[in-house]
Formats: C-alpha cells, sequence, structure tokens
C-alpha cells in the first residue's frame, strides 16, 4: 500500500510518500511545495495544485491522507487555509483516488500516543517510527509523513478488526 500524506498550507504544503507492507514501511519522499510568497494567491493554489499532480504521478499512491485543520480564531488564514485545501482536493479528485481525513489531534495520537503532543515531539516520533536520520526534516514534512503513518495505523486496525470477527 502506498500513501501520499498532505499536510495543506498556503506557505509550504508538506507532502510524505510511504510504502507499506504489512507491518513494514518505507519512506519513498518527503518534502514540501513551496508556492512564491510574492505570488497572487490564485498562482500559489496553481502551484500547490500542480505540485501534487507531480508527485500522484511520479509515485502513483494509491490513498492519499490529508490533515483536516483546526481553525484558529484569525478568519483570514481560515479563509486561506480553506482555499489551499479547495486546490488539494482537485488534484485529488482529479487522479480518482481515495481520500482520508484526519484531525492534528488524531495524527497526534497516532504517531506519538498523545492527541495534544507538540509540533516537534511529533517530528521526533516519526522520524523514529519511520527510520529517518534527516535531524533538518521541515515541520511540513514530518507533519505529511505524520499524516501518512496515522491513516497506515488506522488500515491496520480495521483490518485487524475485521479478521477478529467471526
Amino acid at each position: 500500500m502506498r500513501i501520499l500524506g498532505i499536510d495543506p498550507s498556503s506557505v509550504a504544503t508538506g507532502y510524505g510518500i510511504v510504502q507499506a507492507d504489512g507491518n513494514d514501511s518505507q519512506v519513498l519522499a518527503y518534502g514540501a511545495i513551496k508556492p512564491s510568497r510574492k505570488a497572487a494567491l490564485p498562482i500559489r493554489l496553481l502551484e500547490i495544485k500542480t505540485g501534487l499532480e507531480r508527485l500522484i504521478s511520479a509515485y502513483n499512491p494509491e490513498e492519499i491522507a490529508i490533515e483536516n485543520p483546526f481553525f484558529g480564531l484569525n478568519i483570514k488564514t481560515a479563509i486561506t487555509l480553506g482555499q489551499v485545501r479547495g486546490a488539494v482536493l482537485v488534484a485529488v479528485a482529479s487522479a480518482s483516488l481515495p481520500l482520508f481525513e484526519y484531525s492534528p489531534r488524531e495524527i497526534k495520537k497516532a504517531v506519538t500516543g498523545y492527541g495534544q503532543a507538540e509540533k516537534t515531539q511529533v517530528g521526533i516520533m516519526i522520524r523514529a517510527l519511520l527510520r529517518i536520520d534527516d535531524d533538518a526534516m521541515e515541520e511540513d514534512a514530518s507533519d505529511a509523513l505524520a499524516c501518512a503513518f496515522c491513516h497506515l495505523n488506522t488500515r491496520l486496525a480495521k483490518k485487524n478488526l475485521e479478521e477478529m470477527k467471526i
């Protein structure tokens, strides 16, 4: 199973691609799509959509997991993030891939065991769990990998429950 995890943002949309065979996982790629900060929002959205389409084409994920962000008090940020999510959703829909959404709390709990973990804790744990030797990994990429990891755990748990049914 190949999963593309996405952490949407207008500044740096994180991505992480994980290949899982049973209980063994391997990271294929990670990073961030960073549109030009000086470009108008529609151009940045296009850059994010195009970047994701390239990743989907290059790595052929079977499923996509995205962080469903918690909206804070800043309305402008929430609206912009909603527009970024729209660009991501269009890229996913045009590839006809199944999409799974997870809250930040679900992702943090899957990776650290604690739903209110700090971002640094998530980064440390995801590097340990996926055996990544990169202390300079960007937060956006580690968050995206954490989202993919959360999805893999969720799939495994559902599979185990189904097998237990008689």
